[in-house]
């Protein structure tokens, strides 16, 4: 919980959380793959508290690499439920990858909201948007992988939630316990 300059309370929490290491496509000790699952719930207290944006995301690091490469794939499409909630479904999917050197962290986002823009073309966001004083996030079996990681490897979930009022804009971080990927 936090309250901003103009008195607005921010309360973000982190439940559900899962980590599920399973073998890699790759069948080799630099290969590591992990199935999360976790749930971010935001409530919004204060008068000039309309709505926030939800971003749930991991970070994910190697300790030595052989040219890796970390991603996340989402493994479905966030659906917008009537009360400002996002589900993310099992089914369909998403994907992302980036280069890790040694040492280095990168974040991969959980999420990947896709919409029109205004040519028709595809627009797409990691963050959920809602309007009144309670929303959410939910992800099951969202899938994190890191390729070359010839070292210790392992990842930790965040949630960045920004508010903006009529007199703060603000972003509000609450991070996870970090886990082994293997």
């Amino acid at each position: 919980t936090q309250t901003l300059a103009d008195g607005t309370v921010v309360t973000v929490n982190l439940t559900d959380e899962s980590a599920n290491i399973s073998p890699s496509m790759g069948s080799t000790p630099l290969h590591r793959n992990v199935w999360v699952n976790g749930k971010a719930a935001v409530h919004l207290e204060g008068a000039g508290a309309t709505g926030a944006d939800i971003q749930p995301g991991y970070v994910v690091a190697c300790q030595v690499d052989f040219g890796a490469e970390a991603g996340g794939e989402a493994g479905s499409t966030p659906v917008m439920n009537a009360d400002g909630t996002v589900s993310v479904p099992v089914d369909g999917g998403t994907s992302a990858g980036v280069t890790l050197g040694p040492g280095d962290a990168v974040s991969v986002d959980i999420l990947d909201l896709e919409s029109a823009d205004a040519y028709g073309g595809e627009s797409h966001s990691a963050y959920n948007s809602f309007e009144g004083t309670d929303g959410s996030v939910t992800w099951a079996d969202s899938t994190l992988g890191v390729s070359g990681c010839a070292g210790y490897a392992q990842a930790r979930s965040y949630v960045n939630v920004s508010v903006e009022t009529d007199n703060v804009s603000s972003t509000v971080t609450l991070w996870g316990q970090p886990f082994s990927l293997g």
